[in-house]
């Protein structure tokens, strides 16, 4: 592959090749003049009376080359270490201009050099390292090119090609008006395609000892419901759906690792809550790895759709529970809080909100402070705990042969005194 360098050597290349033609074909004396040959913007070449035979070749345009973009393996690992040097493809464009003060100057000039470059559709690797190198025959004195000798231009994988361009008359009076120098008969050509790729140290890949080939249909698991949608910690759900049933299934509840169904047909999972769910709105996914390899080792494989459901906090705290008016009620929760959740304590009717908590505090914690206001009714009142919009649930009284059918009987009470 080329560096770099690649842009500028393949224009010194073509400078050098119009040169030999130049040279080879004795120009100077069918126009009277020594002919020069540049690679220049056009609106700094001299121009009026002192006008010289010239022959000016220049990059106007630079475009990615499609087939070779996309060709090459990514060039970073799962991990974002760099495993190959992908190259830069690119395709040049240029435009070939000839000058000249006297009659028909620019159109011998142009039409010797547009003939070489006819019969030369695909640079040739000798006369890239010549043009390069500096040596007869053409001299490095001619050619200036310095570090252009270090492009590795001669040893890309594919050769470069010289293919005419159209270029319609709209486009030629657009370009020299935006290059803002005089018109002069212009041929434009594609040079295709020059590879840079970087040296960077890559990470190697370990050659491949044994093949494994493993198929499977095509069956993408489906949550259609999630049962109970609020659920307390250390419960059990229910997950109704399609195509549960795999090799290796396990569900994803967003920590680090997955967990394994207690139950599992093709149509329904049961599954335990994990610790460390965070009261709230958390969600679930069904996971089924590809166990595949030599040793085999879970590679990804197919998932669900996330469906949410809500873990309900409760209150750990063992009865009797007493405050007085005005004193801060402490209260253990299940599961642990986080510093960032609102977290509120609803008493009876009233809802306390707890004081935010100092940054400088643990990260979660498993009991909370409730200010109780000097206000507050005194007696027995239910309480429950809502973190981030999640309630505890009520417990109703079900039975309609109980006293206390309808009534709320299995919350737990707080006894405000004064």
């Amino acid at each position: 592959m080329s560096n770099a360098l690649a842009i500028a050597a393949v224009s010194a290349v073509l400078r050098d090749l119009l040169n030999n033609a130049v040279i080879d074909h004795g120009i100077s004396t069918t126009v009277g003049s020594p002919v020069t040959v540049t690679a220049l913007p056009p609106d700094r070449i001299t121009i009026g009376d002192t006008e010289q035979p010239q022959l000016n070749i220049f990059l106007y345009h630079i475009a990615s080359n499609a087939g070779w973009s996309n060709s090459a393996l990514p060039s970073r690992d799962g991990q974002g270490n760099r495993a190959a040097n992908a190259p830069l493809a690119l395709d040049l464009y240029y435009l070939l201009s000839a000058y000249g003060k006297n009659d028909f100057d620019c159109e011998i000039l142009l039409g010797y050099a547009m003939q070489m470059l006819h019969e030369t559709p695909v640079l040739p690797r000798d006369a890239i390292r010549t043009a390069l190198g500096g040596v007869p025959p053409v001299s490095g004195g001619i050619l200036p090119i310095g570090p252009l000798a270090a492009a590795d231009l001669a040893e890309q994988v594919e050769q470069i090609k010289i293919t005419p361009q159209l270029v319609s008359t709209e486009e030629v009076w657009k370009l020299w008006t935006a290059l803002q120098a005089h018109y002069r008969p212009t041929a434009a050509y594609r040079i295709s395609v020059v590879l840079i790729e970087s040296s960077k140290t890559t990470k190697a890949a370990l050659p491949v000892s044994r093949r494994n080939i493993f198929a499977l249909p095509f069956r993408h698991p489906f949550i259609e419901q999630v049962s109970p949608q609020i659920a307390l910690a250390g419960a059990s759900i229910t997950l109704n759906g399609q195509n549960f049933k795999a090799i290796q299934t396990k569900l994803n509840f967003g920590l680090s690792a997955l967990v394994d169904p207690t139950s599992i047909t093709d149509n329904q999972l049961v599954a335990t809550l994990p610790t460390g769910l965070p009261a709230g709105v958390n969600t679930v996914q069904v996971v089924q790895p590809l166990i595949f390899g030599t040793p085999a080792d879970p590679h990804s494989g197919f998932e669900s759709n996330v469906v949410p459901f809500m873990l309900a906090p409760q209150i750990t705290t063992p009865p009797p529970i007493t405050v007085k008016v005005g004193a801060t009620l402490t209260l253990g929760v299940n599961p642990p809080v986080g510093r960032a959740q609102r977290a509120s304590l609803v008493v009876g009717a009233r809802s306390i909100l707890i004081p935010a908590r100092p940054a400088s505090g643990p990260a979660t914690t498993a009991t909370l402070d409730f200010p109780i206001p000097a206000d507050s009714p005194t007696g027995d009142f239910p309480i429950r705990l809502q973190v981030d919009g999640a309630q505890g649930p009520l417990e109703i009284d079900q039975n309609p042969s109980s006293p206390t059918f309808g009534q709320l009987t299995g919350n737990p009470k707080v006894s405000v005194t004064t």
